[in-house]
């Protein structure tokens, strides 16, 4: 299979180097607007990998292309790259890039191609996890996801703006707007980051999830932030992003019920999210480029993976998940 990367930053580096050790991978282009990036990446993944023209169209000579840019551009260089028959896989959380990118399903649909959205750490893996929970029950009334991190700085920037936005909150069937910093929750990730204080963010989750599960009640996603956090969001960002965070967690909690009655299944991964999500976005682009994925059209992984499968391979590749109370 032929892979391009494009967008070279924590996430789009990692994917690259997920891809580069997948023997079904035989090329890899690799793309940014940086040349010095595009060589110096290029170099470090072998013989397989070509770099590409930083001012040259996406290539389009590609079973499948990973989108690791900023989410307006995600969403131009998806548009062309459906246009020309490839799978693409988006890692956007922007609330605005993931609808626009959703309104590529009936396109991508006619052309036989899938475009997996919101396919990092979260939405991503939580969608994976969301699904595994819920196969386990008869039915499901609540999702509710939680996410502690941030991968590069483009990641960051956009989790500064989720803070100063609007939530959005699936409730009863329709749609819920509240302001994000509020809703304070106490949630537990998996060790070693413990307790921290979640709030309601412009997030995406709900877009990808309400699809996936039929009939759920509840769907919300918060985010864990810091009180300055809080009082900053709606500022421009006091300091410059890191190169690349520390560690990150993902909390996904289902409600539903089956023959016993009703149950709650809480999953979750501690990562550093650049890792992770560079992992779960190659894992996906494999799948989608050996014709596994569930479906074509636009769709969250919650609706295009096999859940055991994905999080066996994900596991073998560094990224675990476990199950918690």
């Amino acid at each position: 299979m032929r892979v391009a990367v494009i967008g070279l930053g924590a996430v789009g580096t990692r994917a690259a180097r997920q891809l580069a050790s997948t023997p079904e991978v035989r090329r890899i282009v690799v793309a940014d607007r940086t040349p010095s990036r595009v060589d110096e990446v290029a170099a470090s993944l072998g013989s397989r990998a070509r770099a590409h023209p930083p001012d040259a169209p996406e290539p389009v000579d590609v079973d499948v292309a990973v989108l690791a840019s900023t989410g307006e551009a995600q969403v131009a260089s998806a548009r062309r790259l459906v246009a020309a028959g490839v799978h693409v896989v988006a890692t956007t959380d922007s609330v605005a890039a993931v609808r626009s990118l959703l309104d590529l399903g009936p396109e991508a649909e006619a052309r036989g191609r899938t475009v997996a959205v919101g396919a990092a750490f979260s939405p991503g893996l939580t969608c994976v996890l969301a699904r595994l929970a819920a196969d386990g029950l008869d039915t499901v009334d609540e999702i509710h996801v939680a996410r502690l991190g941030t991968a590069g700085p483009t990641c960051a920037r956009q989790h500064h703006r989720a803070l100063g936005g609007t939530a959005i909150d699936w409730r009863d069937g329709g749609w819920q707007q509240r302001p994000a910093g509020s809703g304070r929750e106490l949630n537990w990730f998996p060790d070693p980051i413990g307790g921290a204080d979640c709030y309601r963010a412009e997030l995406p989750d709900a877009l990808l999830l309400v699809p996936a599960f039929p009939g759920v009640g509840r769907v919300t996603a918060r985010l864990a932030a810091t009180r300055r956090d809080r009082l900053t969001a709606r500022l421009p960002m006091l300091r410059r992003p890191h190169p690349e965070a520390g560690l990150g967690a993902v909390r996904v909690e289902v409600q539903g019920r089956d023959d016993e009655g009703i149950r709650v299944e809480i999953l979750g991964a501690m990562d550093r999210p650049g890792v992770a999500g560079g992992a779960v976005a190659a894992l996906a682009a494999v799948e989608l480029a050996a014709g596994r994925g569930a479906r074509t059209g636009a769709a969250g992984l919650a609706a295009l993976v096999e859940p055991k499968p994905f999080l066996a391979e994900l596991a073998r590749r560094g990224v675990k998940a476990a199950r918690f109370g």
